[in-house]
């Protein structure tokens, strides 16, 4: 949702920011509503005004045992009139609203304009790419020759797009998690989360998922949304709440499954564990003063690549075009893994600042220490990773010939002192 205020002031300004998505100016449409809005708005007061003044002069007149049915008859009409400029505002801010509430946020004026991935701009690079003696395999063939990751049990239960892990397979992604969430917690002051897997519309709508993007969710039959990232619960944490400036910045971290329908990715990715319906995640969510979330995306962003360097792996990161950001996005960065096995890298995780975006669905606001108002927190959302991704970089980067796998040495102790994953 937008500041109508912000819209009315720079329209110029409202469309050439859309224009960097690739969107069509809006400001004109969204002015004249508000501005119908706002006349009705001065047509209730006046119908307002008129009936306090005709009830008055009904008192007046039955005091004085004058003849009152003429203004009877005018607060009646007064009174319809009313209803139906009650009902006018009414409509058009449901107008007003279902047309925004589609619209994305609008890119930093820093942010590159560009419709996909092809016009991102690399920022920098860590790590040097492993080099091998062979010809290195990509995940889902190493996994299934160590007999430890199953996509045919899987889609005999549940359809394509889903896994089976067995094993030490299994238990490295849970220490990937276990690392993530030790690190974000213990080193980097996050507070971890235990959240609901599902969540009504309201909390859906808040995180800026619905109603555009309800296609790539799974929904229940009596009405719970299953969440794509815990962002979703972890963001809702603030809403309809007033927070202190004390307790600010707010970080929150969780480790969930996500569950994405992925609508319209036929084709794309389909083998491996790239692109599924299920899969795990580490988020982390911070609330922030305004002036402060520039700063706040900086260290998210430092708190991922952090993982990635624990791990070895190489990776780079890229500042997402406006057209390629995500919905409720003022500003992403992506962090790209090196995966040998498909010879590029892969977006590991978006780190992003939301600016106000979401805390005006949500309600989420904040108090200035001896001040009496409120104003709208700043969000920001960040892959901190995600765990399956992770697992298949790891796969790709520490193959070996004989189709074992080593496990890097910040894992060990997760994974009870074993250091490689061999075949059976």
């Amino acid at each position: 949702m937008f500041d109508f205020k912000i819209i009315r002031d720079d329209p110029h300004r409202f469309d050439a920011a859309r224009a960097k998505r690739g969107l069509a100016p809006l400001a004109e449409e969204v002015v004249g509503l508000d501005n119908r809005r706002r006349a009705v708005q001065t047509r209730l007061q006046d119908l307002q005004r008129r009936r306090n003044d005709a009830s008055r002069a009904i008192g007046q007149a039955k005091g004085r045992g004058e003849d009152a049915d003429g203004l009877i008859a005018e607060v009646a009409t007064l009174k319809d009139d009313t209803r139906a400029a009650e009902d006018d505002e009414r409509g058009i801010a449901e107008t007003l609203h279902a047309l925004l509430d589609g619209e994305p946020n609008l890119p930093e004026d820093a942010v590159p304009a560009g419709l996909d991935e092809a016009d991102n701009q690399e920022i920098k690079r860590w790590g040097k790419a492993p080099s091998f003696d062979f010809e290195p395999r990509e995940h889902f063939h190493i996994g299934e020759d160590l007999g430890l990751m199953d996509f045919e049990t899987a889609a005999r239960m549940s359809g394509a797009r889903f896994v089976v892990l067995t094993g030490a397979l299994a238990r490295l992604e849970r220490a990937l998690a276990h690392l993530m969430l030790d690190m974000h917690t213990t080193e980097f002051g996050y507070t971890e989360v235990s959240p609901p897997l599902m969540v009504r519309e309201q909390a859906a709508y808040g995180s800026g998922n619905l109603p555009k993007f309800a296609d790539d969710l799974f929904r229940t039959v009596d009405d719970y949304w299953l969440i794509p990232t815990s962002e979703m619960v972890l963001a809702n944490l603030a809403a309809d709440r007033i927070m202190d400036e004390a307790g600010l910045p707010y970080r929150v971290t969780a480790h969930t499954p996500c569950f994405r329908s992925e609508a319209g990715s036929a084709g794309k990715d389909t083998r491996g564990m790239i692109r599924l319906h299920q899969f795990t995640k580490v988020e982390l969510v911070s609330f922030t003063r305004p002036e402060d979330s520039a700063d706040e995306l900086d260290r998210m962003l430092g708190c991922a690549e952090a993982v990635l360097q624990r791990l070895g792996l190489a990776y780079r990161v890229v500042l997402l075009c406006a057209g390629d950001m995500g919905f409720s996005a003022q500003r992403t960065y992506d962090i790209e893994v090196w995966l040998p096995g498909q010879d590029c890298y892969r977006e590991i995780s978006s780190c992003s600042n939301c600016g106000d975006f979401q805390a005006r669905r949500m309600k989420a606001r904040f108090r200035r220490e001896g001040k009496k108002g409120t104003e709208f927190l700043h969000t920001l959302n960040g892959s901190g990773l995600a765990v399956g991704r992770c697992l298949v970089a790891l796969l790709e980067n520490y193959q070996r010939a004989d189709g074992a796998v080593d496990i890097p040495s910040a894992l060990h102790s997760y994974m009870g002192g074993l250091e490689r994953v061999e075949a059976g």
